[in-house]
């Protein structure tokens, strides 16, 4: 099972937040290049970069960040926020990003993302974002009346690989993750699952090894590696068994 670092860059700042809420944010390091050094020094086979900017406005903004990240590891980067468009699909993947992850344009504009899945294949990933049972978009500020389900079967049929699935409740929390949501999502589909939101101690991610059968290839760890309630030495070991 893969261990994923999160990166959440706001004004070129790795920072984490509270529920996608900018009002409750933790500023990490000023030098997001050098946490994904660090990651991949430690053995990440996958790093997870956010554009929070790009996400609330709709276009990526920290451009010359992400190229930097690139240039200086050799990991796989799947990287979402601000990604609207075919244009800026190709130029991510021009700049070299592994995995490029969608989510309002899903839901606004899914031809682009169909015609991106033909050209890209697996380099597409999806994001499913859900607060309270709605997909929520645009940097979860905009809280939709679209189901979990509902975008897990349309993602079927765009042939979409691989999504992270979040439950904003529970981001930046450090109370844990909602292990039945991530369960009950991987009884109805063979999309592989990444899970992302609460993760807090070894425990939590023990519980996600154990669904590694139903199709839940990895995990994202944010917060719980800045404030080491996980050591990342700890969660490679349990990825590894």
């Amino acid at each position: 099972m893969l261990i994923i670092p999160a990166i959440d860059i706001h004004q070129g700042k790795c920072v984490r937040l509270s529920q996608g809420k900018l009002e409750q944010e933790t500023i990490y390091s000023t030098d997001p290049v050098f946490l994904a050094k660090i990651w991949c020094a430690k053995g990440a086979e996958r790093i997870h970069v956010v554009d929070l900017d790009g996400a609330f406005c709709g276009v990526v903004q920290n451009w010359e960040l992400l190229e930097n990240i690139r240039k200086n590891v050799d990991c796989i980067i799947q990287f979402g926020g601000g990604v609207r468009n075919m244009k800026t699909i190709q130029k991510l993947i021009k700049l070299g990003i592994d995995r490029v992850i969608c989510s309002t344009l899903i839901v606004y504009n899914p031809k682009t993302v169909i015609k991106a899945v033909e050209k890209y294949d697996e380099k597409i990933m999806a994001s499913v974002d859900i607060n309270n049972g709605k997909i929520a978009l645009a940097g979860w500020k905009e809280i939709t009346n679209v189901t979990g389900d509902e975008i897990i079967k349309k993602l079927e049929s765009m042939n979409i690989k691989e999504m992270v699935v979040t439950d904003i409740t529970k981001d930046g929390m450090l109370q844990g993750p909602n292990i039945e949501l991530i369960k009950q999502i991987s009884e109805i589909t063979q999309i592989k699952i990444i899970a992302s939101g609460g993760i807090t101690t070894i425990n939590d991610i023990y519980k996600f090894k154990q669904l590694e059968k139903n199709g839940v290839i990895g995990v994202i760890i944010g917060k719980a590696l800045y404030n080491e309630t996980i050591k990342f030495e700890d969660a490679m070991k349990i990825g590894k068994l």
